[in-house]
């Protein structure tokens, strides 16, 4: 048995200005061939589960391509075109396809790129079965579901299950190429636009609608996904799907599916997030600080999240909003970053360690429509510089290098500023220990992110603060200019009646 196996993951949030081309796709482009099956070995990616399943089979492996970029902008079609042609031109002979995807990629050249790709893998090999892992924020389509046997998406948010759905994914492929499952896919997608906030797979609404998912496959299901969408995207449907594999009984999975979705819809309220302003946030965290010193003698940082420029929603990393207001409240002992300026990198190199420099950072790009903005002038010393390079201990992306293009600290008295050309979600303490850091030591962390840091920074944090910088990633709808958006749609409509099915 010959296996197709591949990876091609980009979230694109088509209102951020940060390009997304071939260079993107790792630490400078796509791992091909031989380099793709190495980078996913002993991993713990679905394309990693996808290896380990077919070598216990002994099958023969082929790996075209693994592609996984930061969410950013539409992915370039130049870039889109070469990771699908890898892909579609090592169908021929392969009796299966095993394909680690988002599900919420939008390219130059066309709003739906998981959905193209299928059909066109679909096409080159119209009877091989086709198995798909999706991330829990994919926005699913008619084409997606058309074109694959199985679909299987991640469970947990933050993402720690992503070896596990692909061994899922995998396991039903293999049942149905033996004759011991047959798969039938069922699909609802209710108008919810959902915030990624309200997505946590340990809280509320999104909670209960995993539990309801497990217990489908506890009662017969092969499999029960809910996916969250991706709503900063300016496609037809950025919505809440709940998507089914049943094992020969389609009525039976179109049920589970219709029953699903009508929990979802009925708590719709619950999947929206309103964001207090910026100003009472922070206050509220120099508040958590005070009650923690005085209350336990604690030396932990409180968090400030960041969760209206997060780079893994496609954020710039570079809107100074929440820095500029905690200086502006008197905050101290802060850590900040990673901050993305290619710039000011530049800078703060040519300068060298220990130089004395006042600089512009970040505040350089914009959503459309938004005023332009001054850079933050930073007064301080260069405490370091490095190569922005370091390795993953986990939960998420386990022992996978990392890379933030090369990096510089900037110390500013009232703050400690981790600048880097790249942008970069804080996956684990290496983002800060990497450059010389100590993120324990702060009294605040001021970190770009929304959720993938709490597995790590929670443990060592004294409180968690959700600040709305308002940059691309923020909650607020109103901000941003939809085109293509069916309507109507909750929460930006209200009032209307959808009924499933």
């Amino acid at each position: 048995m010959k296996i197709l196996i591949a990876r091609m993951n980009h979230e694109t949030n088509t209102f951020s200005p940060v390009a997304t081309p071939l260079a993107a796709f790792g630490g400078n482009g796509p791992a091909w061939r031989e380099d793709a099956y190495r980078e996913n070995k002993g991993m713990r990616t679905a394309m990693s589960a996808f290896i380990d399943a077919a070598e216990r089979e002994g099958a023969q492996i082929v790996t075209p391509v693994s592609a996984s970029a930061n969410p950013s902008g539409p992915v370039a079609a130049a870039a889109y075109d070469a990771i699908c042609a890898a892909i579609v031109a090592a169908a021929p002979g392969c009796d299966a396809v095993m394909l680690d995807l988002h599900g919420a990629m939008v390219a130059e050249q066309t709003p739906d790129g998981e959905g193209d790709l299928l059909e066109r893998v679909r096409a080159a090999l119209p009877r091989a079965p086709i198995a798909v892992a999706l991330d829990l924020h994919g926005n699913v389509t008619q084409k997606m579901i058309d074109n694959a046997d199985v679909i299987v998406s991640f469970k947990t948010y933050p993402h720690v299950d992503m070896y596990e759905t692909g061994e899922h994914a995998a396991r039903l492929l293999l049942a149905r190429i033996k004759g011991q499952a047959h798969p039938v896919l069922a699909w609802r997608q209710p108008p919810l636009l959902t915030s990624t906030l309200r997505s946590s797979s340990a809280d509320g609404a999104m909670r209960r609608a995993i539990e309801a998912a497990r217990a489908a496959e506890a009662e017969g299901m092969l499999a029960v996904s809910v996916l969250a969408g991706f709503s900063l995207a300016d496609i037809p449907a950025p919505c809440i799907s709940v998507v089914v594999v049943g094992d020969g009984d389609a009525t039976a999975a179109e049920a589970v599916a219709e029953r699903i979705a009508r929990q979802i819809w009925d708590e719709r309220s619950d999947f929206v997030y309103r964001s207090p302003p910026l100003a009472e946030s922070v206050a509220h965290a120099a508040q958590l600080a005070r009650e923690a010193q005085g209350t336990h003698g604690t030396g932990k940082p409180v968090l400030l999240l960041d969760h209206g420029d997060n780079c893994m929603s496609g954020g710039t990393c570079d809107t100074m909003d929440l820095l500029e207001v905690a200086l502006a409240q008197g905050l101290t002992g802060m850590v900040s970053g990673p901050l993305c300026d290619p710039e000011a990198v530049a800078a703060l190199i040519e300068a060298g360690v220990g130089a004395r420099v006042t600089i512009g950072i970040g505040n350089k790009l914009t959503r459309e429509g938004a005023a332009a903005r001054a850079p933050f002038m930073a007064t301080g010393v260069v405490r370091a510089i490095t190569d922005g390079e370091y390795v993953i201990t986990g939960p998420t992306y386990t022992g996978q290098r990392a890379y933030m293009g090369r990096a510089a600290v900037l110390d500013i008295g009232a703050a400690t500023l981790v600048v880097t050309e790249r942008t970069h979600e804080p996956w684990d303490l290496g983002v800060f220990e990497s450059v010389g850091v100590d993120p324990r030591r702060a009294r605040f962390l001021l970190l770009k992110s929304r959720m993938y840091c709490r597995p790590v920074f929670v443990p060592i944090a004294a409180g968690l603060v959700e600040c709305d910088s308002r940059g691309v990633t923020g909650s607020d709808y109103g901000l941003y200019r939809y085109t293509r958006l069916l309507r109507p749609v909750f929460p930006v409509d209200d009032g209307f009646i959808w009924r499933a099915g």
